[in-house]
């Protein structure tokens, strides 16, 4: 058999509630040369019973069983391990996409010979009710991206063709942030797409900005161990990080008059 040409990552934890909805969007996409890794974070609910599931009906999702909680890092990198695609693209378990979001992408990806891209997309809450639309920038470099990121986790495709099978760095927050970064150490620069949103990211509400101070201590530890920042630009790019956050937070008006409102907020 010919391998697929996108694997479709998606880290699973007691995510039953949702999973179903997600994987019904892979399973709508226009793209139909695509395998699902489902991996499994021993969740404690049915949620490997919905996978397995979904499994017996498609013969291109799998699912992967992690041996212990290793947390979302760890989840992915399995996937990223046992990917058979050329592209390796990302979808949580309580995110979903438009249709037509693999073939718009990739097209786009193959046209202009890009090795990773990124699209805007819907913020939602819970219950399905939009908060707002997100838009991304056309392009982005590393030292950019350094300063907000602005790559939604379940937007991103990358080619290995490329930039090979490139791994997140083990840390239980701002893995998907890590990666972008490592990538784009690789490569110039990352590609936007704008236009309609083809990615739902659902706001739910165990992960909302509850747990900004933890986020922003991960962001200090990506900056100093990962990116290995000296102390003075560790101190430079969080700043522009908290200062971003603040203005989309507090300051709308102002954070769309500086042209920063477009940035995500990544969970």
């Amino acid at each position: 058999m010919n391998e697929p040409l996108v694997s479709i990552i998606t880290p699973c934890f007691n995510a039953s509630e949702t999973l179903g909805r997600t994987v019904v969007s892979i399973m709508e996409q226009t793209f139909m040369d695509w395998e699902l890794l489902l991996v499994d974070d021993c969740s404690s609910d049915d949620t490997c019973k919905k996978a397995e599931a979904f499994s017996a009906k498609d013969s291109r999702i799998k699912l992967i069983r992690q041996p212990q909680n290793g947390g979302a890092a760890r989840a992915r990198n399995a996937g990223i391990d046992l990917a058979k695609g050329r592209y390796i693209a990302f979808l949580d378990a309580d995110d979903s996409w438009h249709p037509e979001k693999l073939q718009r992408q990739l097209a786009l990806m193959q046209r202009n010979q890009w090795p990773l891209s990124f699209t805007s997309y819907t913020r939602v809450t819970e219950d399905g009710a939009i908060l707002n639309q997100v838009g991304v920038p056309e392009t982005v470099t590393y030292r950019q991206l350094l300063k907000t990121n602005v790559i939604g986790c379940s937007t991103a495709m990358y080619d290995t063709a490329r930039v090979g099978k490139v791994h997140m760095p083990d840390m239980r927050r701002r893995q998907d942030f890590g990666l972008w970064l490592r990538i784009l150490k690789i490569i110039p620069k990352g590609y936007g797409i704008n236009g309609e949103p083809l990615t739902v990211y659902r706001v739910m509400e165990k992960s909302l900005s509850s747990n900004k101070g933890e986020s922003a201590t991960y962001n200090w530890h990506l900056y100093r161990r990962e990116e290995d920042l000296s102390l003075i630009m560790s101190c430079y790019y969080f700043a522009n990080y908290a200062l971003r956050g603040a203005l989309r937070s507090k300051l709308p008006a102002l954070a769309k008059l500086l042209g920063w409102l477009h940035e995500p907020i990544i969970k």
